[in-house]
């Protein structure tokens, strides 16, 4: 699993650092979108430094920065597209992405603390 969610967060922070330049260039908004760039792309970066955590409780304390990451991620997509700066089609498609990472990420942490 640990692969799939470092390839999924990878993708994710590829399409933020790119809707990121949209809002910039095409939308002349600087303020939240460099809050989602910043969240979106921290995500998969907590990911990869979990690989060398130093102990199973560094490496679960890495996974639920990420999660919490996820979840402040979708709430600036959805502020974006409730101001009117995503329309209805790309907050649909980047919303939902970022619901499956949150979910992988929910998964992995349950089933790390059992």
């Amino acid at each position: 699993m640990q692969n799939v969610i470092a390839e999924k967060s990878f993708q994710f922070a590829i399409r933020t650092v790119n809707v990121y330049k949209y809002l910039c260039a095409n939308k002349n908004e600087y303020v939240m979108s460099k809050q989602l760039l910043r969240s979106g792309t921290s995500i998969g970066a907590n990911i990869a430094e979990s690989k060398n955590a130093q102990s199973r409780a560094d490496f679960i304390s890495k996974l639920n920065i990420a999660l919490k990451e996820a979840t402040e991620t979708k709430y600036w997509i959805r502020l974006l597209y409730a101001t009117e700066y995503l329309n209805d089609a790309e907050y649909q498609s980047y919303y939902a992405d970022g619901v499956e990472l949150e979910k992988l990420l929910v998964s992995i942490v349950k089933s790390l603390k059992q």
